[in-house]
């Protein structure tokens, strides 16, 4: 399936919900997307055929990013790595702080979750104010491994996330 064909298949399995997670907040709903089987392939298949031989692990952000990514790291057989939020996560950790569009957060990623050198893909659902992207890339940074690219099912250009990750190389399936 061509990008455009699969950017409007993907635009068509996305629920708007209202006021969610706080006020004023339009939050993309993609779990219409997980529900879709032809769907969910179809982006897994995309993700494979670009980065098929180019990564040594996925890194899949809390929550929907472990979803997506994990289908992807099966299909690619590369290793999935969590990146979680702050307390979740059981042996020592590397921790990094952001802001949200809506508040701050913390996330971590297990110290030896990937190896110095390791080419990492981190997916994640939505790119939004690019705080979670951007402090991911520092977490897997901080591992000793590269970031090979950020790869986002949808991203809310308006809100200005990728401006947060001038230096990496983001990859938006769908661009609203």
């Amino acid at each position: 399936m061509d990008r455009d064909a699969l950017a409007s298949l993907v635009a068509s399995r996305l629920r708007d919900v209202q006021d969610f997670p706080e006020p004023g907040v339009l939050f993309k709903d993609f779990t219409p997307l997980l529900a879709d089987p032809h769907a969910l392939r179809a982006v897994v298949d995309d993700v494979v055929a670009r980065y098929e031989g180019r990564i040594d692990v996925i890194a899949g952000i809390e929550a929907r990013g472990f979803m997506i990514g994990t289908a992807c790291a099966v299909a690619l057989a590369v290793p999935f790595v969590p990146i979680r939020k702050k307390g979740k996560l059981p042996a020592a950790t590397f921790t990094a702080s952001y802001d949200l569009e809506y508040g701050s957060a913390t996330i971590e990623v297990h110290q030896d979750a990937c190896g110095p050198g390791q080419r990492v893909l981190i997916m994640d659902d939505v790119l939004a104010t690019g705080g979670t992207a951007a402090a991911a890339c520092e977490l897997v940074d901080r591992t000793g491994a590269q970031v090979v690219a950020v790869d986002i099912v949808c991203e809310i250009s308006s809100l200005g996330g990728r401006d947060r990750l001038r230096d990496r190389d983001v990859q938006a399936l769908l661009q609203i």
